[in-house]
């Protein structure tokens, strides 16, 4: 055994697992592709002043989740916690918002990094996949980005999960909100860095998951009835696009997410056989981001959708992915010369497209079958010098067991034939 383990919060993703998490980064993004979002990728670390002014100083993300470092030049960096203030960062950079029509279309799929404390669900390096629509301020593109996550989760076959929705207000009518909110926290019992956090951004103690604090804000004020006509208008044309689109949501007045720059839609995927970590995704509109990253006012709006937790989410349902067979056919020679043929055979397959592998450093026949059973293919090719002799290979069928002579010659038509 090695003297060496992964890290607490992190773990290894291995066969046969892994095909599963790579189906699940497919089956998120391709909604996003067919609409048009283009694939980005970015540094695993970045600027801290970055996260420290894009998703918030009051955040535990920044606070307390953040793995930061130093260089040997003394720039101060730190690993990514999330993905939106990266993926602007960059269109920022690249002036992408000044090459062509808005919005500014983007995908991503990565891993990220926050210092929290490890369980199931819940890890230090997390995998999401990620779309965000930079440059345009429209109903329309938040019910898209919400459909589109929606889509993504049905084509897994997942139905046990629901969509909470929320309205931030934007920058007219947050202001008289938060006023209204901080005078009504004044008179609770809370201790020292929450009352801290509540004079930075109030609306982060309606996210606070502490039933002691969760109790005390019963009758805490509600953003919704301090909207003003514009954002209640809008609010109202994102839930029409999502009803007409057949998409079900659930109205939850408390939503806030743990970042400080959503304003108006704000969103939640939960899970309903997840436990404490049910969030599988979520996002919502970050229209003043740009500008606080030092860039123009461009509105925009987005999603992160959590990979790992999609994966628990199919195990809680019970759902096994219908996955293609990693091998198909899986070749086995009796003796050297018939290595040599065969090895050339898996070459001219795998060109062909056919997924074959070969029976390497095995010692007996029964061995090798045992590991072509095991490889999961459909057919094994089973040559020896007699085969050689009379130019044919055997194409054992695995799952009935019929054994058949194949031309070496019409081998690789005969096996795409039959639609491998």
């Amino acid at each position: 055994m090695s003297t060496f383990t992964a890290p607490k919060g992190t773990y290894d993703l291995l066969p046969p697992s892994s095909a599963t998490f790579l189906a699940i980064r497919e089956a998120i993004a391709a909604p996003a592709r067919r609409a048009g979002y283009g694939y980005i990728e970015t540094p695993v670390f970045e600027d801290v002043k970055l996260f420290s002014r894009g998703v918030g100083e009051s955040t535990d993300i920044v606070t307390k989740e953040m793995y930061n470092l130093t260089t040997r030049g003394g720039d101060e960096l730190a690993l990514r916690p999330e993905g939106t203030a990266s993926v602007l960062r960059a269109a920022l950079q690249a002036n992408l918002h000044k090459q062509g029509n808005l919005p500014v279309k983007l995908w991503y799929s990565g891993n990220y990094y926050r210092y929290e404390r490890a369980q199931k669900g819940r890890y230090r390096q997390f995998s999401q996949v990620g779309a965000e629509a930079i440059g345009a301020e429209d109903p329309a593109l938040d019910a898209e980005l919400i459909i589109l996550a929606d889509d993504a989760f049905r084509t897994l076959g997942l139905s046990n999960y629901s969509l909470l929705l929320n309205s931030l207000g934007d920058k007219q009518c947050r202001p008289v909100y938060r006023a209204a909110l901080i005078e009504f926290l004044s008179g609770l019992d809370l201790d020292e860095d929450t009352r801290r956090r509540a004079e930075i951004n109030p609306l982060r103690v309606l996210d606070d998951k502490r039933e002691s604090v969760q109790a005390q804000l019963t009758d805490a004020p509600m953003l919704r009835d301090f909207l003003c006509e514009d954002c209640k208008a809008y609010d109202e044309k994102v839930r029409e696009l999502l009803t007409l689109a057949g998409v079900a949501f659930v109205d939850d007045p408390k939503l806030v997410r743990g970042l400080d720059y959503y304003t108006r839609t704000t969103f939640e995927f939960v899970h309903n056989g997840l436990g404490a970590q049910s969030a599988i995704g979520g996002g919502g509109r970050y229209d003043g981001l740009s500008e606080m990253i030092g860039g123009p006012a461009l509105p925009s709006v987005g999603w992160a959708l959590g990979v790992d937790r999609t994966f628990l989410a199919l195990e809680a349902e019970g759902i096994a992915l219908d996955l293609p067979a990693a091998t198909a056919v899986y070749a086995v020679a009796l003796g050297e010369a018939a290595k040599d043929l065969l090895f050339a055979k898996v070459v001219e397959l795998r060109r062909a497209g056919v997924p074959t592998d070969l029976a390497f450093g095995v010692k007996s026949i029964k061995n090798a079958m045992k590991s072509a059973d095991r490889s999961g293919a459909r057919f094994a090719l089973i040559a020896g010098d007699r085969d050689l002799a009379e130019g044919v290979v055997q194409l054992k069928d695995m799952e009935s067991g019929e054994q058949t002579p194949v031309a070496l010659e019409a081998l690789v038509t005969t096996l795409k034939e039959k639609q491998l």
